[in-house]
């Protein structure tokens, strides 16, 4: 990439990319452990490791901060903060968290929380979801079971994600339908980081028609059980992914 000259100043693109880049870099460093709890750091060492300037790296501090991962202190600098100030529902979080060596255990906690919501959501879906959104999701069902047959898993997890997209906000609770970014971003972790089999599981695809016919049928504790199938399932297989010393009781 050629440089600017001396009098050239870099445009909102260029700005947004060194801001980005600052960002995923401290973050994924805090997140994957190698800026520890308790870590302080000063504005001009990031000035220096990154070569960008100190309103870039401010900005990335700020966003850092909003997440819980750090805190400025007067007269101290940037300090790392302690997990339990961080916010573990925003999606880039749940996407450095998913990228470090604790996947494990960040995929065991998203999918026990997956799987204390998203059965129910599924029952209430079939108590109070209106016929023209169960026909659409009977339709995305059986797009979603042709593309488990395809060679691509691309396709299959825009629709997956789609599909328990539209089941939350079928509940008809619109706190359950906030957590749908967090569903995102742990099926497309799974699937970027290569812990999805090559192709989906027959018996998953089943499920997934099961939850649509139940909701659509009105059936609510067969939809909820379905569901609940589908995330025991889950959890094996990211478990199958993993040795036991990766497994923490």
């Amino acid at each position: 990439m050629a440089h600017a000259g001396p009098l050239a100043t870099p445009g909102p693109s260029a700005a947004t990319g060194l801001h980005a880049k600052v960002l995923e870099e401290v973050g994924s460093a805090i997140a994957g452990g190698s800026l520890p709890a308790g870590r302080v750091i000063q504005i001009e060492e990031l000035e220096e490791r990154y070569g960008v300037s100190r309103s870039v790296v401010r900005e990335a501090v700020r966003v850092l901060a909003s997440m819980g991962l750090v805190a400025m202190r007067r007269r101290v600098g940037v300090q790392i903060q302690p997990e339990s100030a961080w916010n573990l529902y925003d999606p880039q979080v749940i996407r450095w968290r998913l990228a470090s060596t604790g996947r494990y255990a960040q995929l065991r906690s998203l999918t026990e929380l997956r799987a204390a919501v998203e059965p129910e959501a599924a029952r209430l879906a079939a108590l109070r979801a209106p016929q023209t959104a169960t026909a659409e999701l009977m339709t995305l069902a059986g797009e979603l079971w042709a593309a488990g047959h395809e060679t691509g898993l691309e396709r299959f997890l825009r629709l997956d994600i789609e599909f328990h997209r539209r089941i939350l906000e079928a509940s008809g609770n619109e706190m359950f339908s906030t957590l749908h970014p967090l569903v995102a971003e742990v099926l497309s972790g799974r699937t970027h980081l290569g812990l999805m089999p090559e192709r989906p599981h027959a018996n998953a695809l089943q499920l997934h028609l099961d939850v649509a016919v139940a909701i659509q049928r009105q059936r609510a504790d067969e939809a909820h059980d379905a569901m609940r199938a589908i995330m025991t399932r889950t959890m094996s297989e990211v478990s199958e992914f993993f040795s036991p010393l990766d497994q923490p009781l």
